[in-house]
């Protein structure tokens, strides 16, 4: 099955190509393997492929057991991207080819591999708006919506692992005001199916509602530098995001909301409780400085699942909170020193100990984000346990 899709995309990939050669603009490396636009103006396309490679090192504390070493593929991806007919009207395809990606099939999912990651077309349709239709992540907080290519440590925190909303399936309707004395404020909502991405049979829950909120008081960042970790373009003037995000999945059929495991009734069908998630995140950037926080927290109405005849099921929605603190500075134009604390509380009823990570970083940007070398050591306590983790990354991007 996997050989039929990867099969699909190298034909696509192989026909734009010989169109190409009559036409190629601006390919050089970190731009795209493939930046086409045709002969008549009609389409344009950008193939941009991608890997990440990983190794973790890992040490329990309280044993007395060694480190587990662990050698993984962590991304492999085919990015594409362009208009059609229209500046105006965009796309986005992204699909995913590790195992980490294609991982988590089910009923939902026809038990096909989650190969799509993104699928959305975009439409501006009027000076400041935008309509989104299609795949794609929802507007949650900064540190899941900044792509995996353009991290400043090896993975993002767990923070973002608990408690990030990822992609759905659904529209989303966005706007950017400019502000007196030079400021920018954008507007962000989506209406989604609820359970995540690749769900394909049938909505067994609500409909999911994002709202996100984000203010630029000195103006907007070089490069778009608000969605990019590391100031790998150094701000002349201090820049700033200010954020706040809102999100409600009515009938939600999963533990975190639309990710994680269905909660499941002993007559097959399906827990639902209405759960709530609220972001606020900040993003800094001056002179090689940058720093990135965020706060997060989920509620539900009824978090603990239970039976008709009022038994627990056993599965409970993971609520709490979580704090993440993150602060970058690049020594020169390649190479960088970051540090993140993060702190998670759970309640009660869930039965999780408190998590707390500190974690220090070095990289090294061969060209940028496109090419680089990243390096990372972490003392994570949950409860009475300790651990340290040691992680080396390198990222490939075209």
């Amino acid at each position: 099955m996997r050989f039929k899709y990867f099969s699909v995309i190298g034909l696509l990939i192989g026909a734009v190509s010989l169109q190409a050669q009559q036409s190629v603009d601006d390919v050089t490396f970190g731009k795209g393997l493939l930046n086409y636009v045709a002969q008549d103006s009609s389409f344009s396309v950008k193939f941009a492929p991608r890997m990440q490679y990983r190794y973790y090192g890992d040490y329990d504390m309280n044993s007395d057991g060694g480190i587990d070493h662990t050698f993984i593929l962590r991304r492999a991806r085919f990015k594409f991207g362009g208009w059609a007919l229209n500046p105006k009207i965009q796309y986005k395809m992204e699909f995913g080819l590790s195992n980490n990606d294609l991982g988590g099939a089910n009923d939902y999912t026809k038990n096909a591999p989650r190969m799509i990651l993104d699928a959305v077309i975009k439409y501006k349709f009027a000076p400041g708006f935008e309509f989104w239709a299609g795949q794609t992540k929802l507007p949650g907080n900064v540190e899941r919506v900044v792509s995996s290519a353009n991290l400043q440590l090896v993975d993002r925190s767990r923070l973002n692992k608990i408690f990030n909303i990822d992609r759905d399936l659904g529209v989303h309707l966005r706007h950017t005001s400019k502000l007196p004395w030079g400021m920018v404020s954008r507007e962000k909502i989506a209406i989604s199916q609820g359970e995540g991405r690749n769900i394909t049979t049938g909505n067994v829950g609500g409909l999911q509602y994002t709202a996100r909120f984000e203010l630029l008081p000195f103006g907007k960042f070089a490069k778009k530098g608000d969605y990019v970790q590391a100031a790998l373009v150094r701000e002349e003037t201090p820049k700033l995001m200010l954020s706040y995000t809102y999100n409600f999945n009515d009938d939600a059929v999963k533990v975190r909301s639309g990710m994680g495991d269905y909660m499941y009734l002993a007559d097959g069908s399906f827990y639902t409780t209405d759960i709530t998630t609220h972001f606020i995140d900040a993003m800094f950037k001056y002179q090689g400085i940058s720093f990135a926080a965020e706060w997060a927290k989920r509620e539900a109405t009824s978090p603990i699942a239970m039976e008709a005849d009022d038994t627990e099921t056993g599965d409970i929605v993971l609520v709490g909170d979580g704090y993440n603190a993150q602060l970058g500075y690049m020594l020169d134009d390649h190479y960088e020193i970051v540090g993140r604390y993060t702190a998670l509380t759970f309640e009660e009823l869930t039965g999780k100990d408190a998590y707390t990570q500190y974690t220090l970083g070095l990289n090294n940007y061969l060209h940028g984000h496109k090419l680089k070398v990243q390096t990372d050591v972490s003392y994570t306590v949950v409860g009475d346990t300790e651990n340290l983790l040691f992680r080396v990354g390198f990222d490939l991007h075209f």
